[in-house]
């Protein structure tokens, strides 16, 4: 498990990470699911295309993750498994599928309903180990 929440004040904060720039937006990703539920319940049923672009890595997380929250609303789904292909420099375009399945309150048991994604601790860089690290602050 490359991912993980973090406290902020009333917010949630979202990580991934991973051997790759795309890895760690996947992990992301799953890391916002589970600010609303746990994604292990979250059946991957039914794919949806995902492009997003931006002049930096920093602000493609922040697309990226924008552009989930908005298909997770007007689609009223939850995404458990991603798939990226993030290419390009200036501008990066990223190029997903997201998996998912309508929401099932009773199953699902959502916990909270995500805003959007903030600046608040944006941070995409890649450490000396090599790993990638995607984070910022969601907005619930």
């Amino acid at each position: 498990m490359n991912w993980q929440t973090f406290a902020h004040q009333a917010d949630i904060g979202v990580r991934g990470s991973g051997a790759t720039l795309a890895e760690a937006f996947a992990d992301a990703a799953t890391a916002l699911t589970a600010t609303i539920c746990d994604p292990t319940r979250v059946l991957a049923e039914q794919a949806i295309l995902i492009e997003c672009e931006a002049p930096d890595e920093e602000l493609l997380l922040v697309d990226w993750l924008n552009a989930l929250v908005y298909e997770m609303a007007t689609r009223r789904m939850l995404f458990s498994r991603f798939e990226l292909r993030i290419e390009g420099r200036k501008p990066i375009r990223l190029l997903a599928t997201a998996w998912g399945e309508s929401v099932d309150v009773a199953r699902h048991q959502p916990a909270a309903e995500v805003k959007g994604a903030s600046f608040c601790e944006l941070e995409v860089r890649r450490s000396a180990n090599g790993q990638w690290l995607a984070q910022c602050v969601v907005d619930v």
